[in-house]
């Protein structure tokens, strides 16, 4: 039976590569959500699809339980951020409706308290995931296969820097600012230690692409990955910008921040992500990733391996689309079979997610 998936932010920068991703499943049928029917309209007229994929106008901050009863779909995946300002407004709606949800949110808080609905999601016999994203989906597939070769784990330090030439979105560019400068926490020798974000500032070179600047970013898996691996003792995430300039200059203005001159730089996101464009001649379409996972191995020496991976063609911003569009065509095959609202922790394999790249200019190697 042909399944009704539900796309919020359809034709946006993540949602429209989703969009075209699942248009290709016969027993998929699209629907392109946003809050202008004429761009889903105009998006789904181009698309590529095996079913007739449908365009609606849809604005999450209005009548969502409505709406939902109106399209009647089967499956609904959120891309429409910044997530740390909203509620579970669209979480709860699919779990009236009896639908199952997928969210792209990277939001820390917003992603660990997925789990307070679990027990509705449950008693309507359908699946929430928040954070189906690189973070924490990626990282923790990344984590589980290789945690058995430590006889302790005990340190995870990792990091993505951004291509300066690629697709980026008001969305993405407010969730940064929202953190940048502001302070959270993060294990750090075994004990919780205040850090504050885009500060840190360090300097790594990646195989591929060079020297990059990193800096603290505020992730979900700070507060999950503790949990989920209790030997760990630290855990650092940085994130950086491709143009030392721009990520200098961020540094700095993290700073205004953090001494109170100014309380927040989100509200200056649409000004300073028209600015950026203005230097993509300075910069690439090539990302990275890299983690670098140290502990004992079993004669209790100390054991490090790094995983890195690369991105080129402008392709990096694909790498968090693909769990909403794995975990779906799961759903949809009847591969998962669980209920309940969890963080997307564990549905998907470091294989499953790497072949699901394979197609892309991606490459990764480990050593």
């Amino acid at each position: 039976m042909i399944q009704r998936v539900l796309i919020i932010g359809g034709y946006g920068n993540f949602g429209s590569f989703i969009s075209k991703v699942l248009a290709q499943e016969s027993d998929i049928q699209v629907i392109v959500a946003g809050r202008s029917l004429n761009k889903a309209q105009q998006f789904i007229s181009e698309l590529d699809a095996k079913n007739a994929p449908e365009a609606v106008a849809l604005d999450i901050s209005l009548d969502i339980n409505g709406a939902l009863n109106t399209i009647k779909p089967n499956i609904v995946i959120h891309t429409s951020g910044p997530f740390q300002e909203q509620g579970y407004d669209v979480a709860q709606a699919c779990i009236n409706n009896s639908l199952h949800y997928i969210d792209l949110a990277d939001g820390r808080s917003f992603v660990e308290g997925i789990e307070s609905l679990n027990e509705i999601a449950q008693a309507h016999n359908v699946l929430v995931v928040s954070g189906a994203s690189s973070v924490p989906c990626l990282t923790s597939a990344l984590v589980d296969y290789y945690k058995d070769q430590f006889k302790s784990l005990e340190s995870i330090d990792y990091g993505i820097t951004t291509a300066q030439r690629t697709a980026r979105g008001l969305a993405t560019t407010s969730a940064i600012l929202g953190y940048t400068g502001k302070a959270f926490k993060t294990l750090i020798n075994g004990h919780q230690a205040i850090i504050y974000g885009w500060q840190g500032l360090r300097v790594r070179k990646y195989a591929k692409v060079g020297w990059r600047l990193l800096g603290n970013c505020d992730v979900p898996d700070l507060v999950l990955f503790p949990k989920r691996y209790p030997e760990l003792k630290t855990i650092r995430f940085y994130a950086g910008l491709e143009i030392p300039f721009i990520h200098c200059t961020l540094w700095g203005l993290s700073w205004l921040v953090r001494i109170g001159l100014i309380n927040r730089l989100d509200k200056f996101a649409p000004l300073l992500l028209r600015i950026s464009f203005l230097f993509d001649w300075l910069g690439t379409s090539n990302s990275a990733f890299h983690m670098v996972l140290s502990g004992k191995d079993e004669e209790g020496a100390n054991k490090s391996i790094t995983f890195e991976l690369t991105a080129k063609s402008g392709d990096g911003p694909y790498i968090p689309c693909m769990p909403a569009i794995l975990i779906t065509k799961k759903l949809v095959s009847g591969e998962i079979g669980a209920h309940g609202a969890y963080p997307c922790i564990g549905f998907i394999s470091r294989n499953e997610y790497l072949n699901a790249l394979s197609k892309l200019d991606i490459a990764w190697e480990e050593n």
